[in-house]
């Protein structure tokens, strides 16, 4: 049972599109180099209007781009290409891409912040917001289970619930299926400014 606090993000676990699974929907989005904010495995992103992709801080509001699932960039101080679960903040790199899982219609396992009851199906929540792990690349941001209500535009919706050995509907800490609910850049017709 889903008991013990342990939020890790948005985890990608399927998709509503009729193509296939999430995993043909990565992108690859350039970092500005030392960009300030470490980004985790399982953040949320989004555009800059530089065209660049960086943490979206939101939570009752979001304007995502996708789930950030790691990165690659040359270090700067070995000049050796890197692979990492996670951006740190300020890195020197010229080169540096955010892998993105940018489909909108993404399914995404997320835990909740507190009990959530059959009765939550269907709503729309908020995002509670945390610094993630340095020590294992994961974000630690997860569903603001006090804020589910019909509230159309509350970032995610919860559409199904985690079922098996250590997790189930109305455990303490409810681990969630969601999907993007409002805000997801390729789901407005608004373009981006240009810088």
């Amino acid at each position: 049972m889903a008991t013990t606090a342990a939020p890790y993000g948005a985890e990608p676990v399927g998709t509503l599109s009729a193509s296939g699974s999430f995993t043909g929907k990565v992108q690859h989005i350039a970092i500005a180099t030392t960009y300030g904010t470490s980004i985790f495995y399982g953040d949320f992103v989004k555009l800059a209007v530089t065209g660049h992709v960086q943490k979206d801080t939101g939570t009752t509001t979001l304007t995502p781009v996708g789930i950030f699932v790691g990165c690659s960039y040359t270090d700067p101080t070995t000049g050796q290409p890197t692979y990492s679960q996670y951006w740190p903040a300020s890195n020197a790199a010229t080169d540096a891409k955010a892998y993105v899982v940018t489909d909108p219609n993404v399914l995404f396992k997320m835990q909740a912040d507190g009990a959530c009851g059959q009765n939550y199906l269907n709503a729309n929540a908020a995002v509670v917001q945390t610094a993630g792990s340095t020590s294992i690349g994961r974000s630690k941001n997860a569903v603001d289970q006090s804020t589910a209500a019909a509230t159309n535009t509350l970032p995610v919706r919860i559409v199904d619930f985690v079922d098996g050995p250590d997790s189930a509907v109305g455990d303490t800490y409810t681990d969630l299926i969601c999907k993007f609910n409002a805000g997801h850049v390729y789901d407005t017709t608004t373009g981006s400014a240009l810088s």
